[in-house]
């Protein structure tokens, strides 16, 4: 066992040869795609034509933003604007947003890896087929530090739109009209290899606002990952005797928001308290608290708690500041290390802060290497929002052969970034605020 562990770690290794060298002063350069003039045809597009991805979907909203390929990170999406019928200019969402970290310790406690500094993650961007971009285009991708100097052009990047399923549906008062729509999505993805992980990496932007971060981790099992069935791991094929070893993946995802084309935004935490019911009252009672993050914090989530990042400088037509809600997705949060302990982490932007471990960048001398070291009560003027989704990998029978994907990931809603729903149909175009049955 051993000698497998030892072939795992230089499997691993070789795959971030490359990386380490341009973290240590290594000769590639950065992204040919960083270096483009900027010339935007749109007002949300500040990016050469080759870095833009504008889609408009069928039920009306479009969505414009730019890309380019980071040396560790991979795809970062910049500029991220949404135009829902009815709004006469694109509305801002986010600066930047892109992944800031994967890190996979496994359990029996032999190795653990920092697959996106550390593992080669950006060097290992696939090549995808028609096949896998369906209805969809694929973009050539110029990736710095490639395995393969001779051909560093990787047919890499999807953008693609698919069907969500109703996007609402509601029957009339009269009961002679069903008002519902079919909700359409604009997907963008890269597949990234790391050792025998395939990792897919998905933006998904709904035609309502609202925006779906994924990670999907296929592939293969390492055959070199494998304990002596000591309860770290689970048995895999005939009988019991080889125990695949049980892994965690904890996923960071930075996100840089700029709401209505501006940095000043402001976080707001709200907590809901569930009391017995009042004398003579039919059910519990519901108390909501707000309470405004103004320094730095790592969060936690908990029941009937939730964040959003407010704008300081714009309002929808109802003169309601607008602002995107966290959404948590599922995930097994792990305590193996201070900065997987928490959930969420809202920092004080600052540009060398790029990854939520191993971070590359010499911040200074007081800073540490990790998000959590970053908290540490600076007044929040350009909140920063990092998210923590973990899972805990046992392997099963059916993860083989090939894996199926295993997905993790969050959300971020619009909240009254529109007076209405950005889909409304004409006919109840009317009906904003107390609608009166009828009117």
């Amino acid at each position: 066992m051993r000698v497998n562990r030892i072939s795992r770690a230089r499997r691993r290794a070789l795959t971030g040869l490359v990386a380490a060298g341009l973290a240590f002063g290594g000769t590639a350069a950065a992204p040919a795609v960083a270096q483009q003039p900027r010339a935007a045809a749109q007002p949300a597009a500040e990016c050469g034509a080759a870095y833009r991805i504008e889609q408009k979907l069928s039920t009306g909203t479009t969505w414009r933003m730019c890309w380019r390929y980071d040396t560790y990170a991979g795809l970062v999406l910049e500029h991220v604007s949404y135009q829902p019928p009815g709004e006469a200019r694109p509305i801002k969402v986010l600066n930047s947003a892109r992944l800031a970290q994967i890190d996979v310790p496994y359990d029996d406690g032999s190795v653990e890896y920092s697959d996106l500094t550390g593992a080669g993650f950006a060097q290992g961007l696939s090549a995808m087929t028609p096949a896998e971009c369906p209805g969809g285009t694929i973009k050539s991708v110029k990736v710095p530090g490639a395995m393969d100097p001779r051909h560093p052009d990787v047919n890499g990047l999807c953008k693609t739109t698919r069907s969500r399923g109703h996007a609402y549906r509601m029957q009339s008062d009269t009961g002679n009209k069903v008002y519902q729509t079919q909700g359409k999505d604009l997907l963008v993805y890269t597949v990234n290899k790391v050792g025998w992980y395939e990792y897919i990496t998905e933006w998904r932007f709904q035609d309502d606002g609202t925006v779906n971060m994924n990670i999907g981790a296929t592939g293969s099992l390492s055959p070199f990952d494998y304990d002596a069935g000591d309860g770290r791991g689970w048995p895999i094929g005939k009988g019991a005797k080889a125990y695949a070893t049980s892994h965690s993946h904890n996923v960071f995802w930075r996100l840089d928001f700029g709401l209505d084309g501006s940095s000043k935004n402001h976080v707001e935490q709200y907590d809901s308290q569930v009391s017995p019911p009042a004398r003579g009252g039919q059910a519990p009672t519901d108390k909501t608290t707000l309470t405004k993050v103004t320094k730095e914090l790592a969060g936690d989530a908990a029941n009937m708690r939730w964040w959003r990042v407010v704008s300081d400088t714009g309002k929808n037509k109802d003169g309601h500041a607008r602002s995107y809600e966290l959404v948590p997705g599922a995930s097994t949060k792990y305590l193996g290390h201070d900065f997987t302990r928490h959930d969420v982490y809202f920092t004080e932007y600052n540009s060398c802060e790029q990854f939520a471990s191993d971070n590359l960048g010499n911040c200074g001398a007081r800073a540490g290497k990790s998000v959590d070291t970053w908290v540490n009560g600076q007044t929040l003027t350009h909140p920063v929002v990092w998210v923590n989704v973990g899972f805990h990998h046992i392997a099963r029978d059916e993860d083989q052969q090939p894996m199926p994907v295993h997905w993790q990931g969050f959300s971020i809603a619009p909240r009254d970034v529109t007076a209405m729903n950005p889909l409304t149909p004409p006919a109840l175009a009317g009906q904003n605020g107390h609608a009166q049955p009828g009117s």
